[in-house]
């Protein structure tokens, strides 16, 4: 594919990824999803036990989830999440049923005994339905209702930004996490079923199923919690990590178990680079997977799904147009990368979503810096800006679950590649992205927090050049000129009125580092010569005269 279909292509899935969440008129749905209600502030997630049966021919699902919580002020209603067409049955707290009453996708849950702070109770709830069929998954999210290649089920969730309530009830916002979740998936007894964390047993159930028990002992995130179906066959290996072994477990369709073999020889690839710049990866309690489904694949936190074609690149393209994009498999370093930034750091609300993909399109650079060098890396990433469409700000609308622009990723990738740029030293780079990690662990987060540890540790001025890329959607221009003499006149342009951000300029074969801010300033060179910015500094170029 030459240049410009690879951008279109590029375009198109950008648009499709965001489509939905172009709109500036919200409902109050979109406040009772996005936003910390009195319904949910008063009480803080601590467990869930997700106890379903899943069947593949109906496309149905049934059953309950227990939720634990501790109860932080008074309060005794109660906000659970669940889309239409799934439906909330009952509600029970300690043996007595509790009544409900639905507004849109939500439940409100009138609890009967009075909920004393500091204590903790459990709520169980059931429900069943015919969840929403995903059409364009993970883009779309719901339920992926496919069959494999010899007609057999073969099923998986997805559902980042619509939400998790989609197909099970919970707490749908992404600031509360529980510490630790059980999940028990009935299924037909001839396929095998794969959810996060590690598997704690399989059951005879009758009736021709058999129940998965998977167990995660640590936070997770709603959208991150997944179930897979398939004829799956397994293979695994032990990974010699930070933290001393780490279990990794592949599950494919079982005629693509020689294909997964080769390819998944990248995994312990990635783990030993993103270790290194990322620090131990946060979950060795509940291993890694790679799982099989039958779309491109997601993030699920200890179970990172793919279905990129057992193939280097992005489906077998190279997003970067430098050839470095096929140098390793798009999803298992994305997705893969996510687990520290999405899983490990996890933002708050959908408007810092650029926290989850602006570090992880940039963990793809770091990658091939790891294994392919600094200039293969920078070669990539500064590829990558011809993805970028400009249309919006990186961030979103906050409160209303909506994200900011598709450029988050390859936009946001620049600006982190600009401020290792700015730092300078690779070492202090790497203890930033380790230090980020360490100090937001099993953490939620927001935008002001990420860039207020970024300026602390590096010891830069950073918030213009912050505000520039994420709040902007302008990408800054240098404007020069020539003076009298060997004077080069400077300044930034097309920028906010604050930017001031220090950028290299070849000038002829002499490098000048210079700190250019919206005013003219001017600089005296030996002699004229040609012009042009380092490119690694995210800005263009442009003379004036």
């Amino acid at each position: 594919m030459d240049s410009t279909h690879l951008r279109l292509f590029w375009a198109l899935f950008l648009a499709i990824s965001f489509s939905a969440q172009l709109s500036a008129q919200y409902t109050r749905q979109d406040t009772l999803r996005g936003s910390v209600t009195p319904e949910r502030a008063w009480w803080d997630l601590t467990y869930y036990h997700l106890d379903i049966r899943v069947d593949p021919g109906q496309k149905f699902i049934e059953g309950a989830n227990t939720i634990q919580y501790r109860v932080l002020k008074p309060g005794q209603r109660m906000q659970i999440d669940l889309q239409p067409p799934m439906q909330l049955t009952a509600a029970v707290q300690n043996g007595q049923p509790v009544s409900f009453e639905q507004e849109g996708n939500v439940y409100y849950l009138e609890l009967n005994e009075v909920q004393v702070p500091g204590q903790v109770y459990e709520v169980r709830v059931n429900y069943s339905g015919h969840p929403r069929e995903a059409v364009r998954a993970p883009w779309d999210g719901g339920l992926s209702w496919k069959t494999d290649e010899n007609g057999k089920p073969f099923v998986a969730t997805s559902c980042q930004g619509e939400g998790a309530s989609l197909w099970w009830p919970c707490k749908d916002h992404m600031y509360d996490e529980p510490d630790s979740m059980l999940i028990s998936v009935a299924v037909p007894d001839t396929l095998f079923e794969v959810s996060n964390g590690q598997l704690r047993g399989i059951s005879d159930t009758g009736a021709g199923t058999r129940t998965f028990h998977w167990f995660v002992g640590n936070p997770i995130n709603n959208y991150g919690v997944n179930i897979n179906i398939g004829d799956y066959v397994h293979f695994g290996e032990t990974y010699d990590g930070e933290e001393g072994e780490l279990p990794c477990d592949y599950y494919v369709l079982r005629g693509n178990l020689e294909k997964a073999k080769e390819q998944f020889k990248q995994v312990p690839m990635m783990l030993e680079a993103f270790e290194h710049w990322f620090g131990p990866y946060p979950f060795y309690e509940d291993g890694f997977k790679l799982v099989e489904v039958p779309y491109l694949g997601m993030e699920h936190q200890s179970s990172v799904t793919y279905g990129n074609g057992y193939q280097n690149g992005y489906r077998g393209m190279d997003l970067s147009g430098t050839g470095w994009g096929k140098k390793f498999d798009f999803i298992i370093i994305h997705e893969s990368g996510h687990e520290w930034f999405a899983n490990n750091i996890t933002y708050k609300d959908i408007a810092d979503m650029w926290v989850h993909e602006g570090f992880t399109a940039y963990s793809e650079n770091l990658y091939l810096d790891y294994h392919f060098g600094k200039e293969a890396a920078a070669d990539y990433v500064i590829g990558t800006r011809r993805n970028v469409m400009n249309d919006r700000p990186i961030i979103g609308d906050y409160g209303v679950n909506r994200a900011g622009s598709g450029d988050m990723y390859y936009k946001g990738a620049n600006m982190l590649h600009t401020i290792r740029t700015l730092i300078g030293d690779d070492g202090q780079w790497a203890r930033i992205l380790r230090g980020l990690n360490q100090t937001f662990y099993h953490k939620t987060v927001t935008t002001q927090e990420i860039e207020g540890y970024l300026i602390e540790h590096s010891g830069l001025a950073l918030q213009p050049v912050l505000d520039q890329y994420l709040r902007d959607v302008r990408i800054p221009v240098l404007e020069y000129r020539w003076g009298k003499g060997k004077t080069l006149e400077y300044r930034w342009a097309d920028c906010l009125s604050h930017f001031d951000m220090p950028v290299g300029l070849q000038v002829g074969e002499r490098t000048l580092l210079l700190s250019p801010s919206t005013k003219w300033a001017a600089a005296q060179v030996k002699k004229k010569g040609e012009v042009a910015l380092v490119r690694d500094y995210y800005a263009t170029l442009r003379e004036v005269e």
